[in-house]
């Protein structure tokens, strides 16, 4: 899969329906031994401070997502699996 083909996609969560980002604003986190995808690193939209949201990231893991679609790719990731990180 190249990133051209998800890019520009909209990332919803099949478990709470929300949107957590578009895959342009987003980054993928690569085994470097496998070449094969590892997670979607993307800016955290949830932070209360809009003016800090881009120092937090969101990680999604790529066995959560469910299916890309032409619009939107589904991942069904519930609260406690997600991981952040501070930058």
């Amino acid at each position: 899969m190249r990133f051209s083909t998800i890019g520009g996609k909209e990332i919803v969560n099949l478990c709470d329906g929300s949107r957590l980002g578009i895959i342009a604003e987003s980054d993928l986190l690569i085994n470097e031994k496998t070449g094969k995808i590892v997670a979607l690193l993307i800016p955290d939209e949830k932070n209360l401070f809009n003016f800090f949201a881009s120092n937090s990231l969101l990680e999604i893991p790529w066995e959560a997502v469910k299916k890309i679609g032409n619009d939107m790719i589904i991942i069904e990731l519930e609260d406690e699996k997600k991981r952040k990180y501070s930058l």
